[in-house]
């Protein structure tokens, strides 16, 4: 009896010895094998990077740089075209050690592409003083006023049609995330 509970508590002690544990709050940086998009980017859809770093816990290496690491679009929104930039968020989910896939999960990282306000702001405004001008010439005080309308009118479908504004990380981008849960590495 007693050697059988002696001979348990060695094989807990032998197997928490080989385990190793990514506690939660470990920093991961990747680089993203290909770019992610707003606008063609899909919430659910995986993407692949590779460890920039070591991994390294307790000043003990887990896993080296360039190991396979997978990862989630959590969220995706494609740009609207005067207002609403696009948007993504991405979360790691997995990162191979020793040759097996850990399952991890981790802090999001969020992209946002840039605000329409200034650039719709200038293609309006300058066609506004565009049609001004070109209307004053032509009909005086009375013409300005149209041009303006028109002219306004005109940078408004130049905006609409230039505006979407997508969120995107380019490949080899890295990216810093942290654990929010203890995995453990068998």
């Amino acid at each position: 009896m007693l050697g059988k509970k002696i001979a348990s508590v060695l094989l807990l002690l032998v197997t928490a010895a080989v385990a190793d544990t990514i506690p939660s709050g470990a920093r991961l940086t990747v680089r993203l094998d290909s770019g992610i998009s707003s606008r063609t980017a899909k919430t659910g859809q995986t993407f692949h990077a590779t460890l920039a770093r070591n991994l390294v816990v307790n000043g003990k290496n887990i896993a080296d740089a360039g190991a396979p690491v997978k990862g989630k679009v959590t969220h995706a929104k494609s740009s609207g075209r005067l207002h609403d930039p696009g948007e993504l968020t991405l979360r790691l989910t997995s990162v191979e050690i020793h040759g097996k896939a850990v399952a991890i999960s981790t802090t999001a990282y969020r992209a946002k592409g840039k605000s329409h306000t200034k650039g719709n702001v200038e293609k309006i405004g300058g066609g506004a003083a565009a049609g001004a001008l070109i209307g004053g010439l032509a009909g005086g005080g009375k013409g300005a006023l149209i041009g303006t309308a028109a002219g306004a009118g005109a940078g408004t479908g130049v905006a609409a049609a230039t505006g979407k504004e997508e969120a995107s990380v380019p490949a080899e981008t890295a990216l810093s995330f942290t654990t929010t849960a203890a995995a453990t590495v068998k």
